[in-house]
């Protein structure tokens, strides 16, 4: 007995060895579960249905469980055929016995599927935009997967796990971006999505050792972390279509950076963006923006045409909340030499916030406060600034090298006018020596005090015309108080204060006191008449150069007390230059004409010593597109002239009479009656003047002269009136 039933004990265990043997290897064969199998992946989702034939059962030794297999079945997802290699279905032993199998687990491995396939699935794929994207953007994919289902003791589908891989990829991201030959891996379930390995690259960029999570619940949130690089040039490519889109990059010639990147995108359950940030770090190789209008600043002496940055780090961090940039490294205008430069920006929907700390080599020219900053010197210009909607604060301008410093405290603008300041503080110098020295403060008002300011280049500067006025909100009392200031042909003006005040960024009141010398004096005043809108300027100066530097029609002109009034408003102004005592000296326009008249030896002394003049007059009228010259008037020992005309900015065109002093006397020591003025027809013989045109455009005025023998009577009575009245 013992015998038997030892017996009987090794052949149930040589069976159940060879049971397993067969069931791990080549299976036992049954149609006994196709239905139940079919219906189970129904259940999961209505739109798969399944044709199976042959059916093995299998043991998985690993896993200790048993499973049915089938190789080659036919799935229909929404009616299309999906290629797949098998199926595995895993089901409980004892139920196996029963009538009801439990079915733990589904396992089905795919074939290569192309994208024509998944497209035609996609149609059922949430979100419904995924579907839309794949259809209309990605030309080219092939995907192959391997993913279980599983079921709960109740048959019904509880969750799932499929993995596999993506490879040949080609598509449009966005408008512009295309993906070429993208290849990743995947592993999902019903919360989670886990992409690995991303790799994709094109004719300008590269991502590589990329990888993207996607958590479905409650709401959906994507994370990625990729290296890229990205390399542009001018006109090739889609990406710089994109960029042109970009104001700050729509110049961008070429373009060579590598990254590593972050980002993470929140949707809620409706798939509506809840929150976005990017970040990323890298290394700027190089970049060119060529400026096809070029940038120009009144500071700068060249027009900036090219602007190359060159190993620079960037760190951005570009959210949902606010927009994070910091650039550092080098880089060149035009051709220069690269220098340092550190610019970090943050902005949001209503707030930029900028600092700049660049060194500057290029040519700087400031002419309000005749500062020159040489070429090739360095400054270092920083900047501290806030914008929002169409106001800019600026907390602190500095620029700073060895020997100058220009810093300007709480500037605040609005659309391009002044809105408010704190101060700003000059220090330079020109040639070795100081030129500047002083403090604005810009309170209740305006103060200016110093040792030195440099006035070299002030009479060009409030000679141009403004399209706008820029000071339009200033309304405040100023005053100035300068201990010497550095002006053009003459000694320094000493001891110069100026009480006034401004109405809407012009002066409405002057009073202001300086001296040349001892005995030599500056004075002007300004009042306002309410009533007429007119102002009414007075200037006086015992010394008329500086006053008259920036002006070519003064050229030549030496000494001389000079007086000049003006009654002027928003349109036009009527005003009265008179000049007594002074010299012409080597003036090209004088010495020309004189020469021309062949009044040889009037030329001499003009090249020479000089042409003196008792007075010189001039009545004129300006308006907005032209200056008439209603008269000028200019009496010498030597010579007389009376001429008129205008000038505007194409032309400048002047007509009148030229007669020496000799013959004026004697013409006058012949006239009867003063004030009834003829000229007598007995006068002798030979040549009493000329009268003489001169027109044509700046820097090209051409000059013609008609000897005369009579002169009009208009010309000696003005010379009988002026001689009387000296």
């Amino acid at each position: 007995m013992k015998k038997i039933l030892s017996t009987l004990i090794i052949i149930i265990f040589l069976f159940s060895i060879l049971l397993i043997a067969v069931l791990a290897t080549l299976g036992i064969e049954t149609d006994r579960f196709n239905k139940t199998i079919s219906q189970k992946i129904y259940q999961s989702n209505n739109k798969i249905k399944i044709e199976l034939k042959t059916i093995k059962y299998k043991l998985d030794i690993k896993q200790i469980s048993l499973f049915l297999e089938t190789e080659n079945p036919k799935i229909f997802y929404k009616n299309n055929l999906l290629p797949a290699k098998k199926i595995k279905v895993y089901i409980d032993f004892t139920s196996a016995m029963k009538s009801e199998a439990i079915i733990k687990k589904i396992n089905f491995a795919s074939d290569k599927i192309n994208i024509n396939q998944l497209k035609k699935i996609s149609a059922s794929l949430k979100p419904s935009n995924f579907s839309s994207f794949l259809n209309n953007n990605i030309k080219t994919a092939e995907l192959t997967t391997d993913v279980d289902i599983y079921f709960n003791n109740q048959n019904l589908f509880d969750n799932f796990i499929a993995k596999g891989s993506v490879t040949n990829l080609k598509g449009k991201i966005f408008k512009d971006i295309n993906l070429e030959n993208t290849n990743f891996t995947f592993l999902a379930d019903k919360s989670d999505i886990l992409i690995k390995n991303l790799f994709s690259n094109s004719e300008e960029f590269i991502i590589e050792d990329g990888d993207l999570k996607i958590n479905l619940t409650p709401d959906i949130l994507i994370e990625s972390n990729f290296r890229s690089k990205l390399k542009l040039r001018e006109n090739t490519g889609n990406y710089t279509k994109l960029l042109k889109n970009f104001e700050y990059l729509k110049n961008l010639a070429y373009l060579d950076v590598q990254l590593e990147n972050n980002f993470l995108v929140s949707f809620d359950k409706t798939y509506k963006l809840k929150k976005f940030d990017f970040k990323s770090n890298g290394k700027i190789l190089k970049a060119n923006f060529n400026f096809k209008n070029s940038i120009e600043y009144n500071f700068l002496d060249e027009k900036i045409n090219k602007l190359t940055i060159i190993n620079s780090d960037i760190k951005t961090n570009v959210s949902s909340k606010d927009n994070l940039v910091n650039i550092s490294g080098q880089f060149f205008l035009n051709e220069e030499k690269p220098q340092k430069f550190n610019i970090t920006s943050n902005t949001n929907a209503k707030l930029v916030n900028l600092k700049a700390n660049i060194d500057l080599s290029s040519l700087i020219k400031i002419n309000l406060i005749n500062f020159v900053k040489t070429k090739g010197d360095i400054v270092n210009i920083n900047i501290n600034l806030t914008k929002t909607d169409n106001k800019i604060y600026f907390k602190e301008i500095r620029g700073i090298d060895k020997n100058n410093l220009i810093q300007i405290k709480g500037l605040k603008i609005k659309n391009k006018s002044l809105l408010d300041l704190e101060n700003i503080l000059i220090k330079t110098n020109k040639d070795g020596k100081k030129n500047n020295d002083f403090l604005l403060t810009y309170g209740k008002n305006i103060m200016v005090k110093g040792t030195q300011f440099d006035a070299t280049n002030l009479v060009k500067i409030f000679n141009q015309k403004e399209k706008k006025n820029y000071l339009s909100n200033v309304n405040k009392e100023i005053e100035i108080v300068l201990s010497n200031v550095i002006i053009p042909l003459s000694e320094n003006l000493k001891n110069f204060r100026l009480i006034g005040k401004i109405n809407k960024g012009k002066f409405s009141k002057i009073s202001s006191k300086g001296n040349f010398t001892e005995n030599n004096f500056l004075d002007i005043s300004m009042k306002n008449n309410n009533k007429t809108k007119k102002k009414y300027l007075d200037i006086y100066s015992d010394v008329s150069g500086p006053l008259l530097a920036e002006f070519s029609f003064f050229k030549g002109l030496s000494g001389g007390k000079l007086h000049y009034t003006s009654v002027f408003d928003e349109k036009i102004s009527t005003s009265k230059l008179k000049i007594k005592n002074f010299k012409v000296i080597n003036a090209p326009g004088m010495v020309k004409l004189l020469s021309l008249a062949d009044l040889g030896g009037l030329a001499d002394l003009a090249e020479g010593e000089g042409l003196s003049f008792d007075l010189l007059e001039i009545n004129m009228e300006n308006s907005d597109k032209i200056l008439k010259l209603n008269e000028i008037l200019a009496i010498g020992p030597s010579i007389s002239v009376m001429m008129e005309g205008y000038q505007d900015n194409s032309v400048t065109s002047l007509r009148g009479t030229l007669v020496p002093a000799k013959t004026l006397n004697i013409l006058i020591s012949k006239i009867p009656v003063i004030g009834n003025i003829v000229i007598p027809k007995d006068v002798g013989e030979g040549l009493f003047g000329i009268s003489f045109k001169m027109k044509g455009p700046p820097h090209d005025i051409k000059t013609t002269i008609n000897p005369i023998r009579t002169i009009t009577p208009r010309f000696i009575q003005k010379i009988i009136e002026k001689k009387n009245t000296k």
